[in-house]
């Protein structure tokens, strides 16, 4: 099959080397490069690299929505759009062009968990369970008629970037065998009332809440890993959480005092039960042990961490 590919991050290139094994990639289309790092030099996103690498047509247009693009992809000539982790919404005029459609990969099973995050916030809602849908993509928010899905448990230590690497080998599985039986299945409408949403992440979503449940606060943890990080400020600074876990002991200290544990570690006192960072990194240094920074920052058991903001 002559496909048209819509992808930019990471997440969308084992769907993109999937399709280059077994169908003809008429084409990429990508986000346009954006600067990045100290010198804010203009860096390709990676399906770019890829693309290029592999010597394929890419377009990079800067809004979809803007007159003469569903002229430009027409000349591409695909028999069908794949979509996994593109960054625009695609309007109807787009969605039209390829004969067979748009099909999209999305990292949950719908309705649940639409939009730009899904991997981040099912994490972050304490969910033990995700996965891969396959959609026929209409104007709205991941709100098409299902080809496929398939669904996967989520580790109780297991990091949205983890989640996320594990999910983009799924995806790519998942939408092979979308293509190969197409003219079989039977799309299967959303039940709409069934959804929840999964917005964009901002760096407000990992200002740890310290009145919150110490096992909500794990969770945020792992579901802003590797981004935004979870992040409180203490007396030595603004601190990121890499790793955490939730200790069951009682404690009546106000959230944010640091407490003893029953097996004698330092945690922090959250709205039930004790919190204890593993890995921390404190702002312009590198990652490091929790019971290290104390240490350095020389803090006991009674000093206070704050959420951002408060």
């Amino acid at each position: 099959m002559r496909v048209l590919f819509y992808g930019t991050p990471e997440f969308a290139l084992p769907t993109l080397e999937a399709l280059l094994e077994r169908h003809t990639v008429a084409a990429v289309v990508t986000q346009p490069d954006k600067p990045a790092g100290r010198g804010r030099h203009l860096q390709p996103p990676p399906v770019k690299e890829r693309a290029l690498a592999a010597g394929l047509p890419v377009l990079q247009p800067p809004r979809l929505r803007d007159p003469g693009w569903p002229e430009r992809l027409a000349v591409v000539g695909a028999d069908i759009a794949v979509v996994v982790a593109f960054g625009q919404i695609l309007p109807k005029a787009v969605l039209d062009v390829p004969p067979r459609g748009s099909i999209n990969v999305h990292a949950s099973v719908l309705p649940r968990y639409r939009g730009a995050a899904p991997i981040a916030w099912a994490i972050i809602r304490g969910e033990t369970e995700s996965g891969i849908t396959t959609f026929q993509m209409d104007p709205g928010m991941d709100t098409g008629d299902v080809l496929l899905s398939e669904s996967t448990p989520i580790g109780p230590a297991e990091t949205a970037g983890k989640l996320s690497a594990r999910l983009s080998q799924l995806g790519a599985r998942v939408m092979i065998r979308t293509l190969e039986q197409l003219d079989l299945l039977t799309p299967r409408p959303q039940d709409h009332s069934q959804a929840t949403m999964a917005p964009r992440l901002k760096k407000e979503d990992g200002w740890l809440r310290l009145a919150e449940p110490a096992r909500d606060l794990v969770n945020r943890v792992r579901g802003c890993n590797p981004w935004p990080g979870a992040a409180v400020m203490t007396p030595a600074g603004r601190l990121l959480i890499r790793r955490a876990a939730a200790v069951p002991h009682p404690c009546d200290a106000a959230p944010g005092t640091l407490v003893q544990s029953g097996p004698g570690a330092t945690c922090i006192a959250t709205g039930r039960g004790l919190f204890l960072p593993v890995e921390v990194q404190p702002e312009n240094r590198k990652t490091m042990a929790w019971e290290d920074f104390l240490r350095g920052a020389r803090l006991q058991q009674g000093a206070r961490v704050t959420e951002i903001g408060a």
